[in-house]
């Protein structure tokens, strides 16, 4: 439910239905159909074609068909992940085809979807507009891999970038050279067209190069980069691919090329205005709030670590800033998955929840500290949640249930941590993606 159509509670009668009302704030400042009006061009001579992939593909597509002319043609096609497809508003008719795919590890369904994506965009003129939608998760959901690599092999790849530590841009990175349609490979096939691209932000800093690995924007890293992330986290490819990565055969189109002549990106919603969405609503409710930064990186442990060392240093010295207050921060964090310690099972959960698992053994239990982490896709990982939330007895009620919160987080068990204490954060797909939320409340 959007927070603007409901009444705000009191912060201090009830902090968790208060910081689910701020992660609603920021969920819907990042819906298409706020943003996308104000970046539409004028419908061309020709054609106009719409590609896309993403979390957000759905309502991007919809918000799409809302807002074109009615008599304007329209076609295309767009896919995103499986379930998060948004329900058809009564009366509007569908002009773009939405199919699901697998996210984070590709699949067929995605391989398809992307050979049928590149073949649509084959033949068009300079009369024609290709309209590309795209946001976050995009990198999974359209998948196809270079000459000389194996799907099968791509999907290696992309599950041990995904256990690594890598960051985003790093994953993007060599996601963009062994791909046949990522890193501005999309906008070559779709010459001599004109394409827009608008986009929903999920990257610290706002890079459309990097959201869904930028298949219609220049890419102005290298083979030699991929190569030296690849090495770097020791993850393996087929010999063949990495003789063509130090031959620099498998590189991008980069800024300046004359294939992006008179292309655009629009940016249609970004991580910094779901933060401030959320900050303005907490002001509202007589709560000063202070946005840390919507670029935050790093292990998702160590960062709640360093959310608990500046709210205990709120809550004892009222430094650097005064209670009651609310900390906001975004971005996207990493998970390392580590070996699992003998005589333990591999846990389940994402950024979020581990966030707020090395949160909560920070805090040690701090009197009048709450949180919600969140994803604003409404999915943490692979489970159904999209975050958790930590209350100031959390560990004590862990303990109650004989529950050693170290071990949790020992074997990335977040998720089991959070839903025997009954504090997991349960949206359902929200159709848009801003990356990480985070709210931190000292009272």
């Amino acid at each position: 439910m959007n927070p603007s159509k409901q009444s705000l509670v009191d912060p201090h009668a009830q902090p968790r239905a208060f910081l689910t009302q701020l992660y609603q704030a920021a969920v819907a400042r990042a819906m298409p159909l706020h943003g996308m009006a104000g970046h539409l061009p004028t419908p061309p001579k020709g054609r106009t074609v719409v590609i896309g992939a993403g979390k957000a593909a759905g309502s991007m597509a919809q918000a799409l068909e809302a807002l074109w002319p009615a008599d304007a043609p329209l076609e295309g096609m767009v896919v995103t992940r499986y379930h998060h497809t948004p329900p058809r508003p009564a009366g509007l008719a569908q002009r773009i085809e939405v199919v699901e795919a697998s996210h984070p590890v590709p699949d067929a369904a995605g391989l398809a979807a992307a050979q049928r994506i590149l073949q649509m965009v084959q033949g068009l003129s300079a009369d024609d507009l290709v309209l590309c939608l795209i946001s976050g998760g995009g990198s999974s959901l359209l998948t196809l891999p270079a000459e000389g690599l194996s799907f099968e092999d791509k999907q290696a790849i992309n599950q041990a970038l995904l256990n690594s530590g890598a960051n985003i841009g790093e994953m993007n990175c060599v996601r963009k050279h062994l791909s046949r349609i990522k890193g501005g490979r999309l906008a070559a096939a779709c010459a001599p067209a004109q394409v827009v691209t608008l986009t929903i932000s999920d990257v610290p800093g706002d890079d459309p190069s990097v959201i869904a690995s930028g298949p219609t924007v220049p890419d102005d890293t290298t083979c030699a980069d991929a190569l030296s992330i690849l090495e770097r986290y020791r993850i393996d490819i087929p010999s063949a691919v990495r003789d063509m990565l130090v031959k620099g055969e498998l590189e991008t189109p980069k800024s300046g090329h004359p294939l992006f002549a008179g292309h655009s990106v629009q940016m249609i919603a970004t991580p910094q205005q779901s933060l401030q969405a959320a900050a303005d609503l907490a002001r509202s409710a007589g709560l000063q709030a202070y946005i840390l930064s919507d670029e935050m990186e790093g292990e998702s442990r160590e960062v709640g670590k360093v959310h608990a060392a500046l709210a205990r240093a709120v809550a004892h010295r009222g430094q650097p800033f005064a209670k009651p207050c609310v900390i906001l921060s975004g971005g996207e964090t990493t998970v390392t998955v580590r070996p699992v310690p003998a005589g333990q099972v591999r846990g389940k959960g994402g950024r979020a929840g581990e966030f707020c698992l090395g949160l909560a053994l920070a805090l040690q239990g701090q009197s009048g500290v709450w949180a919600l982490a969140a994803d604003t896709d409404g999915i943490d990982g692979m489970e159904e949640n999209a975050g958790a939330f930590v209350a100031p007895d959390a560990l004590a009620r862990a303990q109650a249930l004989d529950m050693k919160a170290a071990q949790y987080l020992d074997r990335n068990d977040a998720y089991g941590f959070f839903q025997a204490l009954g504090d997991l954060v349960i949206s359902g797909p929200t159709h848009t993606n801003v990356n990480d939320f985070r709210a931190v409340l000292i009272l």
